[in-house]
């Protein structure tokens, strides 16, 4: 098993592209918002760009290495790219784009059958829908029999329906492929249901590297909570009061966390008599959101002046949840994440 190791800084505008990471056979997945690096540290990877300074090695392949001067071209590197826009030849079919690749005809029927594109064999980009154009981009990236395969935002242009289906397709390229994998993304749930292993890139930097189940029960940052769909998150003072939600919370003895977040689907309602104790709020709504198969209740601690965003909190209940039957809610102390940057 071949093991993918990156260690690169590159300037990039505004910031200082600054990647460190390794994976082999568990998927990794760089989790972070439009402009954070993550496009870039596969481009650097792939070939397409190249870094200021570090290495990147692929097994015991260097393919970069500043201080050897080593930079491989990209067409040598057995890297399998799939861009967020399939990034398909306009002027040439569905066979010929993957062809181009592998130089053999019976190869690319293959493929064609694999994903059931064999229909599209002779048409061009511009005549096939966003699915058939990803499928024959999946098809392309293996034919080049690549050693590391990364996924660059793959559904961005797909519907949900089609985004469902050619998940369920990469997956399974996935399970049968014998090396690493590194697959971009700004959506939670998608980097939770394919990987194992997530990085949050922030402003060039790679913050926070957990496996899955560490990363959503246990963000190390502000921005990591807000990436795993944390809605709620407060500063906090030495003494726990949380100052954007303007309410006292009870935390652990000797906390010394910076920061509070709290899930929305968490909190719990109750009576008038907790009025006044440590982590209940009395509600103020101030807008009702119907969800697909829930209830959004956007609210305040009564009286709060803050005109901090944060202070605006979520509360996710279900359809049957009167929003005019809200009058308080307690958070459960355990379930609060603490968090010191």
């Amino acid at each position: 098993m071949k093991t993918l190791k990156v260690d690169i800084k590159k300037r990039c505008g505004e910031f200082i592209l600054s990647v460190k990471f390794e994976t082999s056979s568990d998927r990794f997945a760089l989790l972070g918002a439009s402009g954070s690096g993550k496009s870039m540290t596969l481009k650097c990877i792939a070939g397409i760009e190249k870094p200021d300074e570090g290495f990147i090695c692929l097994g015991d392949r260097v393919l970069f290495d500043s201080s050897k001067k080593i930079n491989v071209l990209c067409r040598e590197r057995k890297v399998g790219y799939l861009f967020q826009d399939y990034a398909l030849f306009p002027n040439m079919t569905a066979f010929e784009n993957i062809n181009l690749i592998c130089r053999d005809n019976a190869r690319t029927e293959e493929l064609l059958k694999k994903f059931n594109i064999e229909g599209c064999s002779a048409l061009k980009p511009a005549k096939m829908s966003g699915g058939q154009c990803q499928r024959v981009a999946l098809a392309r990236m293996l034919a080049s029999d690549p050693e590391v395969i990364l996924l660059d935002e793959p559904f961005s242009a797909l519907d949900n329906y089609m985004h469902t289906i050619i998940e369920r397709e990469i997956m399974d390229v996935l399970s049968g492929f014998d090396g690493p994998s590194v697959l971009v993304s700004h959506d939670r749930n998608e980097v939770y249901r394919m990987c194992g292993t997530i990085g949050v890139m922030d402003n060039g930097s790679l913050i926070d590297v957990q496996d899955k189940m560490g990363f959503f029960e246990h963000p190390a940052t502000v921005v990591s909570a807000r990436l795993t769909g944390c809605k709620n998150i407060t500063a906090l003072t030495a003494d726990g009061f949380a100052s954007d939600w303007g309410i006292q919370l009870e935390l652990p003895s000797g906390c010394s966390a910076k920061f509070a977040g709290y899930r929305a689907h968490f909190f719990e309602m109750v009576g008038a008599e907790q009025k006044g104790k440590p982590n209940v709020f009395e509600v103020e709504v101030e807008r009702v959101i119907e969800d697909t198969f829930s209830r959004v209740i956007c609210f305040r601690q009564k009286g709060n002046k803050s005109e901090s965003p944060d202070s605006l909190l979520t509360y996710i209940t279900g359809k049957d949840t009167d929003a005019g039957d809200v009058k308080f809610l307690r958070l459960d102390p355990s379930r609060l994440i603490l968090l010191e940057r």
